[in-house]
């Protein structure tokens, strides 16, 4: 018996063995400060032509090829919108997947009633998009470089602001951070002990992403049972992706914790069992993300 993959299959395991390929290095492809030198960064979600910017896992999958290629610009488009502002793709360059989702409806008749009834169908598709740094004569300022940085050891009025309007309990002390669920609070190191800001922020973006699976919230389990489990693998997959979107969009690096290079092996046996759990992963995390930004009263739509 033959079998013949679909289109969305193989995007499913084109970019899922983008994910795996990188984790089976050591490396994460969301906490690589891949821009530093643009002037969108020094860290960003990847962007549009138009500077609107990605969700979900082509994030994921944008942030992994800039990583693999060392690409310093942040902002990626297709073959036709950069022939129509001008630029072109230098030959011999190799595009990035991403991928569209939506649904359409089908009317189809019932066969008991004989009724008209609407069926929504999700579909999937991808395409191709080429970052600016493979592309010449585009206009001068998609390749802006950076000019001076942030002190990384002052707080961040933006970050304090973005955390504080969520509304966690956030307890502050001790020497090690999580979120409890049966109490529902985050506990954080004091700000004075992490090794700079940066670890700061990304640690209590990890946490309150953690926050956000209580069942007053997004009601998020993954059926886990037991710690170090499948469905406490997802969970921390999904921490640190979320994570990785929230210091993209507050401008600031996602810097590694200790602990989460034990993660690695559980996250590459989840992905290689399930070619749609990265993808998973990335909805769920794109879905915390904008259960937070909502909280400080902004309204995200998917991009």
């Amino acid at each position: 018996m033959t079998t013949t993959k679909t289109p969305r299959q193989d995007i499913y395991s084109r970019i899922s063995d983008q994910i795996i390929g990188a984790l089976e290095t050591g490396v994460k492809p969301w906490t690589q400060p891949w821009n530093a030198a643009h002037a969108a960064g020094p860290v960003s979600r990847p962007l549009r032509f138009n500077g609107k910017g990605y969700s979900g896992i082509n994030v994921l999958t944008l942030w992994a090829s800039a990583m693999e290629r060392s690409f310093a610009a942040p902002i990626w488009m297709t073959f036709k919108q950069a022939r129509e502002l001008g630029g072109h793709v230098r030959k011999g360059e190799k595009g990035s997947p991403v991928v569209y989702a939506n649904t359409i409806v089908k009317t189809e008749t019932n066969e008991v009633s004989g009724d008209d009834v609407d069926r929504t169908i999700p579909f999937m598709k991808g395409y191709t998009v080429f970052n600016a740094d493979q592309i010449e004569g585009l206009p001068a300022h998609y390749y802006a470089i950076a000019s001076g940085t942030e002190n990384p050891d002052e707080r961040d009025e933006r970050a304090e602001a973005f955390f504080s309007a969520t509304g966690a309990k956030i307890e502050i002390g001790g020497n090690s951070a999580f979120y409890r669920i049966d109490t529902d609070y985050i506990q954080m190191p004091a700000f004075e002990s992490f090794v700079d800001a940066q670890h700061y922020y990304a640690t209590l973006a990890h946490e309150s992403v953690h926050w956000t699976r209580h069942e007053d919230r997004l009601d998020r389990s993954f059926g886990r049972k037991t710690f170090g489990d499948e469905g406490y693998a997802r969970e921390e997959l999904v921490a640190e992706l979320g994570a990785a979107f929230l210091c993209a969009d507050l401008g600031l690096a996602l810097e590694d914790r200790d602990d989460h290079a034990a993660y690695i092996g559980s996250w590459l046996k989840v992905l290689k069992g399930d070619k749609r759990a990265i993808f998973k992963a990335a909805a769920h995390a794109q879905r915390a993300a904008d259960y937070l930004h909502r909280l400080q009263g902004e309204d995200r739509a998917a991009a």
